[in-house]
């Protein structure tokens, strides 16, 4: 095998005024035309793609060796570069206008028949088969792009923070379990019998401990780990930017996350990001039905209140002590009632809501349902138009506002109405701080036990009212996803242990479950408080796409499996004994043994 040259430039690197210079290329071949006197190869590496040109000129031993090529062989290729003549430039091509006469082709190494093309359009395959082959997935020119990007990110968010004075320190990945938030993925201890480690689902007391410990600003690009039902924009193991600072307030905290924002999007993607809208929760919910709205279209949310009525559907619901709320989407007229009955309605239906009550505003007034209900109701209707679609549910408030918010966002999907390229942050402050668990019969934190109550509502906790308890929390939103949350914390042990009450831990589970932070807060702990920002959901943004899968190099599928390395995967029974470990699945197991 010939020796390998170091390369003098990447593929999509070469331009005009590299002409006349000689030049060594690794890749691999993206295309190859055979045109009887002349070979064309398109090589590609993760830069770019060029043209190289073997022709009558070249010798016969080189013609044939470029006859053998397929596609995704890699090569390296030597020659020289030249203009290409006016009609053989490719404006398409960032190289278009140079090509390489080649003067010697090396084939490293050759491939089996490929279970897709490699291609800017990308492969026309299931997602299972791109997983099990990502290895050639990932030479994807979008999959390359979006890993360059999200390199970029990263390396703007270092520098950024670097700048603002903060610490990238390093926190355990094996810790203690807490099992308060999502399950756990736990790790059998070989020298400590039947104990377990945890991997974190978010560095959350480390940060607050290294505060205490002095270390002022602290930040991190980390590994979390959750072991919850999946979805697109969710994975068992996740990247953050983990963000604490002491001797701050909340208004400060979201200055210095406003700035990494707008200087990653001005890094990155070359997007000015403006003023970051404020607003409350409560305003959320009543404007959007959802705490992570898209702000970058309207179809607000209207109460539609109908106590009077004599419309059945509505009538038994407002008996039943529920609400009714709705949307006016203008120009929805124009959907088929297929769409609304097959589309719509399951959709709403998957929220826990009865279904729709709907109709269609024409130069004959209502149509469908809401022809039959009395004219002084149908009046508060706000804003409705000659060709407008109103969809409106009913029953639990908290059923109401989240199918009815959700639907807002799937009927403006549907009707392609949502700005492309657009960018549409808010904050969402004043977080309640508990909520009712219909499960464990107990208040449970919204958050995490470690955020501040606001000061006022501090004596309504362990009360018949601590629901109304409002935190020192906030979120993030992009364009309705949440992109970021966080909190002031809690740096004083009796606030602490008196939260920890009103949430029905006994003195001893808190001191089992939290022991070190609460001693660390006993020696001086500074008032402090922080985010997390969730770098996966950054990049899907910022690389427009809708499936987290799509940004990170080896994704789990929807099942938490890895494809291409088959894993979970059994272990060995030996592997199995030196941890004290027995399976007990009855598939797995003999069901005869009795260890």
């Amino acid at each position: 095998m010939d020796s390998l040259n170091i390369r003098t430039h990447r593929c999509g690197e070469i331009r005009k005024e590299h002409v006349g210079q000689t030049v060594t290329l690794h890749g691999w071949v993206h295309n190859c035309r055979d045109k009887s006197q002349v070979i064309f190869v398109v090589l590609r590496d993760r830069s770019g793609i060029v043209q190289a040109t073997i022709d009558e000129t070249c010798a016969q031993e080189l013609l044939l060796k470029a006859r053998s090529l397929r596609l995704e062989y890699t090569v390296q290729i030597q020659g020289v570069v030249r203009a290409r003549d006016g009609v053989a430039i490719n404006k398409d091509m960032d190289t278009g206008e140079i090509e390489i006469l080649t003067s010697s082709l090396q084939i490293l190494s050759t491939t089996k028949a490929l279970p897709f093309n490699i291609g800017d359009k990308g492969p026309e395959v299931s997602q299972e088969v791109r997983l099990k082959y990502r290895y050639l997935d990932l030479r994807q020119p979008t999959l390359q792009r979006t890993m360059r990007l999200r390199h970029k990110a990263a390396l703007a968010t270092r520098t950024h923070m670097d700048s603002l004075g903060f610490f990238e320190i390093e926190t355990p990945i094996l810790n203690r379990s807490t099992p308060e938030g999502a399950r756990d993925y736990i790790v059998p201890s070989r020298i400590h019998p039947g104990k377990w480690f945890a991997l974190p689902q978010s560095p959350q007391i480390f940060k607050q401990i290294l505060m205490v410990g002095g270390m002022d600003r602290y930040f991190q690009i980390c590994k979390c780990f959750r072991d919850e039902d999946l979805r697109a924009d969710r994975q068992p193991e996740f990247t953050q930017i983990d963000v604490e600072l002491s001797f701050t307030t909340q208004d400060q905290v979201i200055d210095i996350a406003n700035s990494l924002i707008r200087h990653v999007w001005k890094s990155v993607i070359d997007v000015e990001v403006g003023e970051i809208p404020t607003i409350t929760y409560s305003e959320a919910i009543e404007r959007f039905g959802v705490d992570n709205p898209d702000l970058r279209f309207g179809m607000e949310l209207f109460d539609f209140k109908a106590e009077n009525t004599e419309f059945p559907f509505l009538k038994a619901a407002f008996e039943r002590g529920e609400i009714a709320r709705g949307i006016v989407v203008k120009g929805g007229g124009a959907l088929s009632n297929k769409v609304i009955d097959k589309n719509f309605i399951p959709f709403v239906r998957s929220y826990k809501l009865g279904g729709l009550l709907w109709g269609k505003y024409t130069d004959k007034g209502w149509v469908k349902a809401l022809s039959k209900i009395e004219p002084e109701i149908l009046s508060q209707i706000p804003n409705v138009e000659e060709g407008d679609l109103v969809l409106i549910g009913s029953g639990p408030a908290q059923h109401v506002n989240t199918g009815i918010g959700r639907l807002r966002a799937h009927v403006a999907k549907t009707m392609d109405i949502i700005p492309k390229d657009t960018y549409a942050f808010c904050w969402v402050t004043d977080f309640p701080a508990f909520e009712w668990d219909e499960e464990s019969e107990r208040f449970v934190s919204v958050h995490h036990p470690f955020t501040k109550p606001i000061d006022e509502h501090i004596p309504l906790m362990g009360t018949d009212r601590m629901g109304e308890v409002l935190s020192d929390a906030y979120d993030i939103v992009c364009n309705g996803y949440e992109i970021g949350g966080g909190s002031i914390r809690i740096h004083d042990y009796e606030l602490q242990k008196k939260v920890f009450t009103a949430l029905g831990l006994s003195e001893e589970d808190a001191r089992d479950k939290f022991g070190f932070l609460l001693d660390a807060l006993q020696y001086g702990a500074p008032p402090h408080g922080g985010l997390a920002m969730g770098f996966d959901r950054w990049i899907m943004i910022l690389a427009g796409t809708e499936n987290i899968r799509d940004v990170i190099a080896f994704p789990k599928t929807t099942k938490a499996q890895d494809l291409m390395a088959e894993s979970p995967n059994t272990v060995e029974d030996s592997q199995l004994e030196e941890l004290y470990v027995r399976n007990t699945n009855d598939e797995d197991s003999d069901s005869d043994s009795d260890s």
